[in-house]
């Protein structure tokens, strides 16, 4: 089963008029209006679409409202069931200090087909290789990237791996910059992080390190229509993680999740830009009316591209 073509575009929408009213606020220093704009909006667009939507990936839980949260029903509850993930300001400071990288972001796949990841950190790899035994999560920096040199036929010093620059981080960039590699250091938005493995124009050819578990899961979404390789593995440190993960129906702590287990069947993605970065260029007003690119896949059409967009204020 695939989901409608129709429902591309509808997504696109969402995210550009969530772009939009996050836009209104960059540069102001504060990161919690410019969230609120995104999700008030995507939220409000949701609900206009003729389908029985449930947010699996959200902002938080139901007494967190006014965030999209897990659990949530979305639509108007008609049409075909379909899971939701969602990252309405995926780079909240970059929108808070006009940086570039700020995104909206939204996934969708058919009922039960998206991962539902608590709220914790995850470790992630990614990398647009795609054969068994490469890259793995449970190898070690060293390993990834003597394999990855020998498979790509690339010296470490002509890779490039991106990281979040995070002290959490330091022994895994100490290891890198002893093997020579390239690194390209990030200081927020691993959604997009993930995905710089997808197309060779952006130079990066491993993503690895740890955030945040739903992100992973957006990222999941796009990198299986680019056939690419992802693997992660959730961090549960206090017992109050743990308790959430087994409502869940996270059983296995400890699990290494392939690609295919964190999303199944047909999907679409939609990444917007706010701010200009790598992936998509950001919102641009111009007269009365405002531009917007979005990065967008759909896995059973084979739609995998940047697509601008022109429309009314």
């Amino acid at each position: 089963m695939t989901i409608d073509k129709k429902f591309i575009n509808q997504f696109i929408n969402i995210t550009s008029k969530a772009a939009l009213a996050a836009s209104y606020i960059i540069g102001k220093k504060d990161k919690i209006v410019a969230d609120k704009a995104a999700v008030d909006s995507m939220r409000s667009e949701l609900n206009k679409i003729n389908f029985q939507g449930e947010i699996v990936i959200g902002e938080g839980e139901l007494d967190e409202a006014p965030m999209l949260y897990i659990g949530e029903k979305v639509g108007t509850n008609e049409g075909p069931k379909l899971d939701i993930a969602v990252d309405p300001l995926e780079g909240t400071n970059f929108v808070a200090n006009n940086l570039p990288g700020a995104l909206s972001v939204i996934a969708i796949a058919e009922k039960n087909n998206l991962f539902k990841a608590p709220e914790t950190y995850m470790e992630k790899i990614s990398t647009k290789v795609n054969e068994k035994n490469v890259i793995d999560l449970d190898y070690t920096v060293k390993q990834n990237i003597s394999n990855l040199s020998d498979h790509l036929n690339k010296n470490p010093e002509n890779l490039t791996a991106c990281i979040m620059d995070r002290p959490r981080h330091k022994e895994i960039i100490d290891e890198l910059n002893k093997l020579k590699v390239n690194l390209k250091l990030i200081t927020d938005g691993d959604v997009s992080g993930a995905l710089l493995v997808t197309e060779e124009k952006y130079n990066v050819d491993i993503f690895l390190g740890t955030g945040g578990g739903p992100e992973g899961v957006l990222a999941a979404a796009a990198l299986d229509a680019f056939n690419c390789n992802f693997q992660g593995r959730f961090l549960f440190k206090t017992d109050e993680d743990k308790a959430r993960a087994k409502k869940m129906g996270i059983n296995d702590l400890t699990k290494k999740y392939e690609l295919n287990e964190i999303v199944t069947g047909d999907s679409i993605f939609c990444a917007t830009g706010i701010t200009s970065g790598d992936l998509v260029a950001g919102i641009e007003i111009q007269d009365n009316n405002f531009v917007s690119e979005t990065l967008v896949t759909h896995k059973s059409s084979g739609l995998k591209k940047v697509i601008k967009l022109k429309q009314n204020l």
